[in-house]
């Protein structure tokens, strides 16, 4: 047996034997007397090893059913294997990460190419980020590994969360309904479908109990956040029987009122410290699928009243077809979705949805299982939707818009791509208009409104479908497209008086005593941050801070 070189890593199989080591000819032999290539069995056992024999054919029969779409036959024969000529064109354990919006071969020598400084940058950028969440550098450099350089900051958290929880490398999208498998093994053949289902319940209080190397926002060690499950928050507009009471500290009653969003999979110490910087009040969990078609795992802290609430009108659409019913001519019926899962930054590329189509294509009706499974890990993880006979297609901008409670062509203006990085990062507004609908009989002469990073306007927004007279708003917002937004339906709808600020920085002090003097005191302070630069939420504690101290003096 030769040994592992110096650069090797060595796994265990579940018999003990090294996945890295060489497997017996006799067994490759046997596969390749299948009707299998040599070159997708050694690809297959690289990929789960041979210990399984009825996994490493489950994956070897779909290797071959959808083998010839690399080389572009799309053809339905199936009859003639495409011999696969290198050991990475069906790079599964990469299927999505490999692939770019400008469609480049996944293998082709990009050292020279011109967008690799900036993927580079970019990858430094995810890893400062979650470096600064409190996440070690390895296990962000393996996650990145894991799910691709484009892949949003949550998914990464996602993906570190539940290798840890599992103990392996896939990567789990868990959720209230379901836990499926995201990660770099799109197939997740039976070995880890165990490997899933063994998780499963670990994963549904997202790391009860176990101790991680967290580091808070100020560097102090802590474990895995739990979360609530189902994620309803203090109660829903549907919930009317349950009910919850809390009790704030003196130096946190409003107003003025704040309201502070961020992820919910962040790491336990971060909302700690979130909630410690705040006045020790308890983050809200909710997810956004109990207020419209799609998911939305937040936590929001607030010293906003918790009864009387009221939903925003007209309600929105729970389910995909009720949100788009034209859909549902080209639905399969192995396509069990109800509701999309959170949306990306980032849309699927061309390349990625021909490769579904071809799989399709090339495979009976209905598909296997493996296929099936592949298709809608694919279609969970980009939210495609089906517009034709074996064809999906992202959601457009407008679907979305309108899925996140805003108006149509509220982003319309700049490049498409952003188009779908603002909204990925945006609040969902009907979420947000249930929690702030409270403000509506406190302040029917209208509020003034401090909005720190909230990007497109959600809180604007939600206060103006809620009809609630915004007299002022002050915007601190780094990105210019999500300022030019805000400004562009602004200046459609609202009659108050809109002044935007690009640097934090800037907002000192005596600036903010300075706009109270002008405008009369902040009634909601509403911030929002979905792990990318954590460092602005002490910014938001500091501006909190000041509005108060400026208040009190009046």
């Amino acid at each position: 047996m030769d040994a592992a070189g110096p650069s090797t890593l060595v796994h265990q199989d579940p018999n003990g034997r090294a996945n890295g080591e060489a497997p017996p000819n006799s067994l490759v032999e046997g596969y390749v007397g299948m009707g299998f290539t040599i070159e997708m069995v050694v690809k297959g056992i690289k990929q789960i090893g041979y210990s399984d024999s009825n996994a490493l054919l489950e994956l070897l029969i779909t290797y071959k059913a959808i083998g010839d779409e690399a080389a572009g036959n799309c053809s339905t024969s199936g009859l003639i294997s495409q011999s696969v000529e290198d050991d990475d064109d069906f790079d599964f354990e990469n299927w999505d990460g490999d692939d770019d919006a400008d469609g480049r071969e996944p293998n082709s020598d990009d050292s020279g190419h011109e967008d690799f400084p900036q993927e580079m940058s970019e990858k430094d950028n995810k890893i400062k980020s979650l470096v600064n969440m409190g996440f070690a550098e390895d296990e962000a450099n393996r996650a990145i590994t894991r799910c691709g350089v484009d892949a949003s900051v949550c998914v990464l958290v996602d993906s570190i969360y539940a290798s840890e929880a599992a103990g392996n490398c896939s990567y789990m999208n868990q959720s209230e309904y379901e836990v499926t498998d995201r990660g770099f093994d799109s197939f997740g053949v039976r070995k880890k479908a165990r490997l899933m289902e063994e998780s499963k319940k670990k994963m549904k209080h997202y790391g009860s109990g176990a101790q991680g190397s967290r580091s808070s926002l100020d560097g102090n060690h802590g474990e895995l956040m739990w979360l609530p499950h189902p994620m309803v928050g203090f109660n829903l507009p549907t919930d009317r029987l349950r009910s919850v009471t809390r009790s704030l500290p003196k130096q946190a009653s409003g107003p003025p009122y704040f309201y502070y969003e961020n992820m919910a999979r962040a790491p336990k110490n971060v909302w700690k410290e979130i909630s410690r910087s705040l006045y020790d009040i308890e983050p809200e969990f909710v997810d956004s699928r109990f207020f419209c078609a799609a998911a939305r795992e937040s936590g929001y802290v607030h010293n906003l009243p918790i009864e009387k609430r009221s939903p925003l009108r007209p309600l929105p659409p729970k389910t995909i077809f009720e949100a788009f019913p034209h859909y549902k001519k080209w639905w399969p019926t192995w396509d069990h979705r109800e509701q999309l899962n959170c949306f990306e930054t980032r849309v699927a590329s061309p390349k990625q949805i021909k490769k579904i189509e071809c799989a399709l294509v090339r495979s009976s009706n209905p598909p296997p299982l493996t296929v099936q499974k592949y298709v809608m890990d694919q279609c969970r993880e980009w939210n495609l939707v089906w517009v034709g006979k074996n064809k999906v297609a992202p959601l457009e901008q407008d679907e979305m818009e309108y899925l996140h409670g805003f108006p149509r062509n509220h982003t319309r203006g700049v490049a498409s791509r952003k188009r779908y990085k603002c909204l990925g990062d945006s609040f969902q507004v009907d979420t947000v208009g249930y929690h702030l609908s409270v403000l509506k009989d406190m302040y029917p002469n209208g509020v003034n409104v401090l909005s720190l990073f909230t990007g497109i306007g959600g809180g604007e927004v939600a206060l103006h479908r809620l009809g609630i007279h915004m007299k002022t708003v002050i915007s601190v917002e780094i990105s210019e497209d999500n300022r030019r937004i805000l400004r562009g339906w602004w200046d459609q709808t609202q009659t108050g008086t809109l002044i935007e600020i690009a640097d934090v920085k800037s907002l000192t002090n005596d600036r903010i005593a300075s706009f109270i003097g002008r405008f009369g005191r902040f009634d909601l302070v509403i911030g929002g941050l979905e792990g990318e630069q954590p460092a602005l939420f002490y910014h938001y504690c500091r501006i909190l801070k000041a509005v108060k101290s400026a208040t009190a003096r009046m």
